[in-house]
């Protein structure tokens, strides 16, 4: 940072302007807050094609089918903006894709989203509803429109087994009235779009799992309330061989806190007819494999003494497991496929500047490959690799805006929480910066059970390149870090959670990395919350605070689950007492100092707009500083151009105003 003298001798002042930029706010605004261009990417079986979701600028998303020969695009299905979209499109056989649509209906607190599966060929003709068609008669309509659980059937190269919720019907006399309610298993012909059960609907069913070979092997049914709500038990069927009944498989728990006591399954081996699932070993999450039959033990596949096993690598079109993976300071991956562990490696040697590679997708014989690569300065790109010939090519960018911007690096630290706790952490600093005497942002992660991990983060980059500092937090209540640090969540133990994210900023400031009076806090859902609640807990530390989609009462959290299936397991996990009360920032108005900014979309499902709108009533009342700023016809994830560069520029804008920055 340049130092300049006011006055002859020792005097001095420090300029705490951020260094010189490459680009001007608002245009740095609109590149970072650019959504990825890449939404999902599969591969056709013959390894020739691929079909990628593609963000579009102005909002939606587009299907376009990639020639791997010729290299060119095609597009087949598009998706519009703000109310309805593209999830993700998969190559079933090599000519058809399965799409999965979602639209959001209504408004305020009566929001509804529906989910619905298309099929389409790859030259973008004969686009068919592939979601069970809905009777007139029906009681109600289901918004889940489905969910494809095997690219494989047992006799028909043609066919999917998808999941399909049943409704009951007002006639009688008819097929589908002779149907119970609930979630069943269809065999669909792509081609014909015959349809029959394999699995009949079951009222408490909550998903099924098959053999990747066309057989469901594993069924998850939840345990009701005499009133209809879920209860705190899962109880996991199997069938001990394809077509074989079913039987008492495991039991799992749901903790009020929102962690689990039981073996749970999520893959079959059809080879060795076990399923591999996750439970807990000494406090961490670990894998087991536990015969489908019954008979033999449950024995460990792997696990860490540091940090929760908490996935499964898979590959090809029947999800074979081939590995497992964890996070500590980076993202590990642990290859039981000997050849798979090797091209990493080779991988690793060939993209040194890109050391995050996943593997996303496989050919049927899996000699083609899409992974995607990228690091902590690097959004990353889709390659495809051709194992007969070696060959890596690029396929697509994931944020191409991107390109040519010198990003900020970051590293794992520690550091001592009040209690003496050492806590984990990633700070990031402006490119070319020496560390010190820096404007500084606290960007506690969402969640709460949740965490960050090591590598390309939108939100961080660009305060970074705009010359803020930034720590992440690994506060107590994160998940990864075994079940004591988790804590009983980050709304029960908030006292904990918000402490560990007030002493992050503390140490900023101990350190030198943050220059006295310049240290602001900004956080998205469970991370608005803290950044909210960090002003009740120590209101003289922030300068300003940024929240996106905040929790900001947890009663209005219990409440917006009052009709839902799951409201009892969201009231255990909020929880009653005095932490109800005094964790909720906008019960506490009274005690801000800082200014405070809030961004939130209007059809937000997963936070309601209330929230905020009651957070900066509550200020408004109280005579603080408060802006709300919203977007119509948005969800949780403000998944819009337009919208997320608003939210950086204004941000950033804020930032600059309320910490005296020029």
């Amino acid at each position: 940072m340049r130092r300049v003298s006011l006055v002859a001798g020792s005097a001095m002042a420090l300029c705490l302007c951020a260094p010189a930029l490459a680009a001007p706010a608002d245009d740095l605004a609109a590149k970072f807050g650019a959504r990825e261009s890449i939404r999902s990417v599969s591969i056709s079986p013959a390894g020739d094609k691929a079909v990628a979701v593609m963000a579009l600028p102005a909002g939606g998303e587009v299907a376009m089918v990639i020639d791997f020969a010729t290299g060119s695009l095609k597009p087949v299905m598009q998706a519009g903006a703000h109310n309805d979209g593209l999830n993700d499109c998969l190559f079933v056989t090599d000519s058809r894709i399965v799409c999965k649509a979602w639209l959001v209906q209504g408004s305020g607190r009566q929001l509804d989203r529906y989910t619905k599966l298309f099929t389409v060929k790859p030259d973008g003709s004969d686009v068919r509803t592939l979601s069970d068609p809905v009777s007139s008669s029906t009681y109600y309509t289901s918004g889940y429109g489905g969910g494809l659980v095997d690219l494989n059937a047992p006799h028909d190269p043609n066919a999917v087994l998808m999941q399909t919720w049943f409704a009951p019907e007002t006639t009688t006399g008819t097929i589908r009235s002779a149907h119970k309610e609930g979630l069943a298993v269809e065999e669909v012909d792509l081609d014909s779009m015959k349809r029959q059960v394999v699995e009949p609907p079951r009222s408490t069913a909550g998903g099924y799992m098959t053999d990747g070979m066309g057989h469901v092997r594993i069924m998850q049914l939840t345990r009701q309330t005499v009133d209809g709500y879920a209860s705190n038990t899962d109880v996991y069927m199997a069938k001990p061989t394809p077509d074989g009944p079913w039987r008492p498989f495991s039991t799992v728990y749901n903790l009020p806190t929102g962690l689990s006591q039981g073996f749970i399954p999520v893959a079959v081996d059809p080879q060795a007819n076990f399923a591999y699932g996750f439970d807990s070993k000494n406090g961490f999450t670990a894998v087991f494999k536990k015969p489908l039959d019954g008979t033999g033990e449950v024995t460990e596949v792997a696990s860490n003494p540091t940090a929760d096993i908490d996935d499964l690598i898979t590959i090809g079109r029947r999800d074979r497991v081939v590995g497992v993976s964890f996070a500590t300071q980076r993202r590990t991956e642990v290859y039981f496929d000997q050849g798979l562990s090797n091209l990493r490696t080779a991988l690793g040697n060939a993209l040194p500047n890109s050391p995050l590679i996943s593997f996303k997708d496989a050919s049927t014989d899996e000699n083609k490959l899409l992974l995607y690569a990228g690091s902590d300065t690097d959004p990353g790109s889709i390659y495809v690799f051709n194992k007969q010939t070696n060959q890596l090519s690029p396929l697509l960018p994931t944020r191409p805006e991107l390109a040519g911007i010198t990003m900020g690096k970051m590293t794992s630290v520690t550091y001592t929480a009040a209690d003496g706790t050492k806590i984990p952490a990633y700070l990031t600093l402006p490119p070319g910066s020496d560390g010190k005497n820096l404007p500084a942002i606290v960007m506690p992660h969402g969640g709460p059970a949740s965490r960050d991990e090591w590598g390309f983060d939108w939100l961080v980059q660009f305060f970074a390149v705009r010359g803020f500092a930034v720590l992440q937090p690994e506060f107590r209540g994160s998940s990864g870090f075994g079940d004591a640090w988790f804590q009983k969540n980050g709304f029960q133990s908030w006292r904990k959670a918000i402490g560990d994210v007030d002493d992050a900023g503390k140490w900023m400031l101990a350190q030198g990395i943050a220059a006295p009076g310049k240290l602001a806090i900004f956080g998205w859902s469970y991370g608005g919350y803290a950044a909210l609640q960090s002003q009740v807990l120590d209101p003289d530390l922030y300068k300003a605070v940024i929240a996106v989609a905040p929790v900001t009462d947890l009663d209005m959290v219990r409440a917006e689950s009052d009709n839902a299936y799951n409201h009892l397991i969201v009231d255990a996990f909020i929880g009653h007492g005095p932490h109800v009360d005094e964790g909720s920032p906008a019960r506490h108005a009274d005690r801000f100092k800082a200014p405070v900014l809030i961004f939130h979309g209007r059809d937000d499902t997963t936070v309601g707009i209330a929230e905020s709108e009651t957070m900066a009533d509550h200020l408004t009342k109280a005579g603080k500083s408060v802006q709300l700023v919203t977007f119509e016809g948005l969800d949780h994830q403000l998944d819009s151009g337009s919208a997320r560069s608003e939210l950086l520029s204004k941000s950033d804008q804020f930032l600059r105003t309320s910490l005296g920055l020029k």
